[in-house]
């Protein structure tokens, strides 16, 4: 039987990535659960991760669009508000949740080990599922305007992996503040 001695850390530790791999099959039942919990008492479950950006983009393509007529580099402002939308969404819902993940899973964090960064880390991925949906959304938009993309398109990936790791980062961090000081879960959504 391995006995395994677990030590607090001081001072800057380094990342241990070797961690969340050994329990990644942990990290995918979390962000399993995460998805499944978030819309598991909703009326019209995973449609939200539609109905959001949609509805923002209706209130920007109005109020930016037509009312103050913001440019839009000739692109239908609609495709333009929706593909911000996007990203910036991903990145909010990932921090917002990161922010708070500790706190709410305190009950599994004391009672066995593992990799906390494992739980701030599966909400952002979880995050990344409703990006994803949407994201197909944005892609029948393109194909209704009749946009072709240009070759920027294969810089799609750098700014989703921008996104993911921000959120990550600034999530790591208040979700351990959250942890001190729980009126950090008030100041996120500002």
């Amino acid at each position: 039987m391995k006995v395994v001695t677990i030590k607090p850390s001081h001072g800057w530790v380094l990342l241990r990535l070797n961690e969340l791999w050994q329990y990644r099959k942990l990290l995918y039942f979390l962000t399993w659960r995460d998805i499944k919990v978030q819309y598991k008492q909703t009326v019209i479950g995973t449609a939200w991760a539609i109905i959001q950006p949609i509805f923002m983009m209706a209130v920007f393509s109005l109020f930016f669009g037509k009312l103050s007529k913001v440019p839009s580099e000739g692109i239908p402002y609609p495709i333009f508000a929706y593909t911000a939308l996007l990203p910036w969404q991903l990145f909010s819902w990932g921090l917002t949740d990161a922010g708070t993940s500790l706190v709410l899973n305190e009950r599994l964090i004391t009672k066995v080990y593992f990799p906390r960064l494992i739980v701030p880390t599966s909400t952002v991925i979880a995050a990344l599922v409703d990006f994803a949906i949407a994201f197909v959304i944005l892609i029948g938009m393109i194909l209704y305007y009749g946009i072709i993309p240009t070759i920027a398109i294969l810089t799609l990936p750098l700014f989703l992996l921008l996104a993911i790791i921000t959120a990550l980062g600034v999530g790591f961090w208040l979700s351990s503040l959250d942890v001190q000081y729980r009126d950090v879960r008030y100041t996120i959504p500002f």
